[in-house]
């Protein structure tokens, strides 16, 4: 009851907003914008690693999980 209660005001409350509507679309729009920009700078797809195989990754982190 106090969930349905709850929920009713949020569903209301956007509801009834003028201004909100347009902030949250440009909260949504810039978010999309900066995650875009960021997963082209930290998952560059031309990355080079010194490993090429999947198997030469995982040992090299079973090694150094596995070091004393």
């Amino acid at each position: 009851m106090l969930f349905k209660k709850a929920l009713y005001l949020y569903i209301d409350g956007f509801k009834n907003l003028t201004i909100g509507k347009t902030l949250w679309k440009i909260i949504f729009i810039k978010l999309a914008i900066i995650l875009v920009f960021l997963n082209h700078l930290i998952y560059d797809k031309n990355f080079k690693t010194e490993y090429k195989t999947k198997e030469e990754k995982s040992q090299f982190v079973y090694m150094n999980i596995t070091k004393e």
